[in-house]
């Protein structure tokens, strides 16, 4: 490997490119920093892009007394969503399972990260941190013509794995109390030539079947069906990959091995059980890799748990808000845990939980990564949510820049004024 080529100097450097990372880029730029944004693939977006994850799930809430609709993901999403279908990239909003474009979401991260003036590095994968004592001073990428190496004063760790905080020494924890488990690995695929008509009742009383009878290797409990925009094609979340670590670099290979064959295997149980709606279906797309739930995560300030989410806690520091279910895929095999949220309800997010705890005063943490218990993770994770925590961090960043500070030295109401500006819920 060639040695790193001459180092530029940034603001900030965000380390993930997926909706996290853009809305942390995006804001920190749109308040004056120099920013770089470093992916390791050749798209933003993360994981609707590299793996195929869809649709938006819920972000709103109805009063019931009033039946007033509350959005809690708003600011950069909301600009988001309404930009995508401007593009004719996303469907109207009714909330539920909303379906996007892939490619025309590609396409608007480019385009708003250009307007902000962000700084893409793409194909640029982490390779080293340094450090001088629990600062972060920089970062250097594997690219395809060598190493660059970054400076900054300040960091975001976007990385989903919480890549960043574990080259850097920060304390993590990992999946579930007290083994370790994450919640499964997926691999999301689309079928089409798909007949209309499919009784998915059926499909999955013939899956429990095709199970007990030892037909399938599969250990989800159902076949979970979404429909993406385009006609005549299902979209499947429904391969589960089970005790093999995320971040282990053998077992995160043998796990695409194993979901590929699952898919296949999906796939076949469709067209042999169902040749009436599938004889002529083929897959049309499969994720470039399977989507990770849950991986590494901070050991912030605070640890966002269940009982915070169920308790609907209002944090005075709070820098984003949720309901979505405590959503939980059994990291032992089948079984989905769900607990649901009354209508008019929900739960706050502190910036405390984007701090490192110790060894990282310059570093902020955004999306699925961020401080929180394996419970309140399985709720937080969710697209809409991660893209408001990304703009929490980066206009932290931002005003902890303005101030000459370190990001635990911010002050959260001036924080929370600033997203208010900027259109977030909180």
């Amino acid at each position: 490997m060639n040695a790193p080529s001459p180092s530029p100097s940034f603001d900030l450097v965000v380390v993930g490119g997926g909706l996290a990372g853009c809305a942390a880029a995006i804001s920190a730029a749109r308040r004056g920093l120099s920013v770089l944004l470093a992916e390791r693939e050749a798209a933003l977006g993360g994981a609707p892009v590299g793996n195929l994850v869809l649709p938006f799930m819920p972000w709103r809430t109805k009063d019931p007394a009033t039946g007033e609709t509350i959005d809690l993901s708003q600011g950069l999403f909301s600009e988001l969503c309404e930009r995508l279908r401007a593009m004719d990239g996303m469907e109207p909003d009714t909330n539920c399972c909303v379906p996007f474009s892939e490619p025309h979401l590609r396409v608007l991260l480019d385009r708003l990260c250009a307007e902000a003036g962000v700084k893409v590095l793409f194909h640029a994968a982490l390779a080293g941190v340094e450090k001088r004592g629990a600062i972060l001073a920089a970062a250097t990428f594997a690219c395809k013509g060598g190493l660059v190496r970054a400076e900054a004063p300040l960091f975001v760790d976007a990385t989903g794995d919480a890549d960043l905080v574990a080259m850097a020494g920060v304390p993590f924890r990992v999946g579930r109390e007290p083994d370790g488990l994450c919640q499964p690995m997926t691999l999301c695929f689309r079928i089409s030539g798909v007949k209309e008509g499919l009784d998915r009742k059926a499909v999955n009383a013939r899956w429990k079947e095709a199970q007990a009878a030892g037909r399938v290797t599969n250990p989800r409990e159902d076949v979970l069906v979404f429909r993406p925009m385009e006609p005549g094609t299902i979209h499947l979340n429904s391969t589960r990959v089970v005790k093999l670590s995320p971040v282990d670099p053998w077992a995160r290979s043998r796990a695409e091995a194993v979901a590929r064959e699952q898919m296949l295997e999906l796939f076949e149980f469709l067209r042999t059980e169902f040749p009436e709606h599938f004889g002529a279906a083929r897959i049309s797309a499969a994720a470039p890799a399977a989507g990770v739930r849950e991986s590494r995560m901070l050991e912030g300030r605070h640890v966002l748990t269940a009982e915070d989410l169920l308790a609907c806690t209002r944090f005075p520091d709070a820098i984003a808000a949720g309901n979505y279910d405590i959503d939980i895929h059994s990291p032992d095999g089948s079984g989905t845990s769900h607990h649901y949220f009354e209508k008019g309800r929900w739960y706050t997010i502190p910036y405390r939980s984007l701090l490192p705890r110790e060894g990282g005063d310059n570093l902020l943490v955004a999306g699925r990564c961020i401080s929180a218990t394996h419970e309140a993770q399985a709720s937080i994770r969710i697209m809409p949510i991660v893209t408001t925590l990304g703009q929490a961090a980066g206009t932290a960043a931002a005003l902890a820049r303005k101030a000459g500070v370190l990001p635990p030295a911010v002050d959260a109401e001036t924080l929370r004024a600033a997203l208010r500006s900027d259109g977030a819920f909180l």
